[in-house]
């Protein structure tokens, strides 16, 4: 699973839009967007943000580690 889908399956996951994921990772909308869509990847605090967020909100641990594989 590339970076792009592991993100979109945790805003799928965490029942958020786009722009929500962004405001829970402190980061602009167009950030998640140029994720979701090939544009480009989110740096190392990006993903540790992203992992964090999983953790607080119980993700399934697979989502974590295919997040923390595309680092």
């Amino acid at each position: 699973m590339d970076i792009s889908e592991v993100i979109k399956n945790i805003r799928s996951e965490l029942n958020l839009s786009q722009e929500g994921l962004a405001r829970e990772l402190h980061m602009g909308f167009t950030s998640v967007n140029r994720w979701e869509n090939h544009k480009s990847k989110p740096n190392q605090i990006a993903r540790h943000a992203l992992a964090e967020l999983c953790r607080k909100n119980n993700l399934d641990q697979k989502l974590i580690e295919s997040l923390e594989a595309n680092s």
